[in-house]
């Protein structure tokens, strides 16, 4: 556009120049794919911990059943109680663990537990976590 005789340019002309906002529109568009990807990055490195959390935690839950059923694991609530402690830095609930002493395998600790997201709503599906060990009764 030409600028007028007198005045300078006119007000469109000027707003569509003006370049000082750009880096904040720019910024505002880009913003909440960064934040998706680093917080579901987050959640998904929490849901891998947790995940391997259940896991040693049946897996010492089954090894205490077995190796020491005088001392610490005579009843199947002192396996459930052993195994929700067993896992490190998560505080499982007791009762999300079943013993089976009598499986095929040997004796069996399964646990499923109702993963917990951080932001809540952030997916329309929660997940459930299994795990399952068996050790062999031990040899007398």
């Amino acid at each position: 556009m030409k600028p007028r005789q007198r005045g300078g340019w006119t007000f469109p002309c000027r707003v569509a120049l003006d370049r000082s906002g750009t880096t904040a529109i720019e910024f505002a568009l880009l913003a909440p794919i960064l934040f998706t990807l680093v917080l579901g990055g987050i959640e998904f490195g929490r849901f891998i911990w947790t995940q391997a959390a259940l896991d040693y935690a049946v897996q010492e839950g089954a090894r205490c059943g077995i190796y020491n059923p005088d001392n610490l694991c005579s009843t199947g609530s002192e396996v459930q109680t052993f195994a929700a402690d067993a896992a490190p830095q998560l505080k499982f609930p007791a009762t999300i663990f079943t013993v089976n002493s009598a499986a095929s395998c040997g004796y069996q600790v399964s646990a499923s537990y109702p993963y917990p997201y951080l932001i809540q709503g952030l997916a329309p599906v929660s997940p459930t976590l299994t795990a399952s060990a068996c050790f062999p009764a031990a040899a007398t």
